[in-house]
């Protein structure tokens, strides 16, 4: 017999003004011209890796304190004539207490297991800086 996967359904919704709304609440977006498409998704990227990093962080007993940042290149692609992501890179900056045994383990599940990134066309270049240590 076959295991159905789990899903994961999200929606928004913007206004007229373009404000975005979260079907589970919270504040509105307001969608200023300041915040393009293209800088949700850089934000998107950040906080799903780090969301997937607390989760594997606090499922082997660890409690996390982190930022990030996250740039990116638009341009034509190689292949094909549209403009898309052809450079990622983000640095995350994470505190993990106590320090884990197999941090490049750990670190390599929460890329894995960050669902927005895993939908990107391109693969981000990840730069963690872990308890004040660049892990490669």
């Amino acid at each position: 017999m076959a295991v159905r996967a789990r899903t994961f359904e999200y929606a928004v919704s913007l206004d007229s003004e373009w404000t975005a709304t979260s079907d589970e609440g919270g504040a509105p977006i307001p969608l200023e011209e300041a915040w393009s498409p293209e800088h949700l998704v850089l934000a998107a990227l950040t906080r799903c890796t780090l969301k997937s990093l607390g989760y594997h962080a606090e499922a082997g007993g660890l409690r996390l304190a982190a930022s990030a940042q996250a740039n990116g290149t638009v341009s034509k692609r190689e292949a094909g004539d549209r403009y898309a992501f052809v450079q990622i890179g983000v640095e995350l900056d994470v505190q993990l207490e106590p320090a884990p045994q197999e941090v490049r383990e750990l670190l390599n599940l929460a890329e894995r297991d960050c669902f927005v990134g895993a939908s990107l066309a391109l693969a981000p270049d990840y730069r963690w800086i872990v308890n004040g240590q660049e892990v490669r």
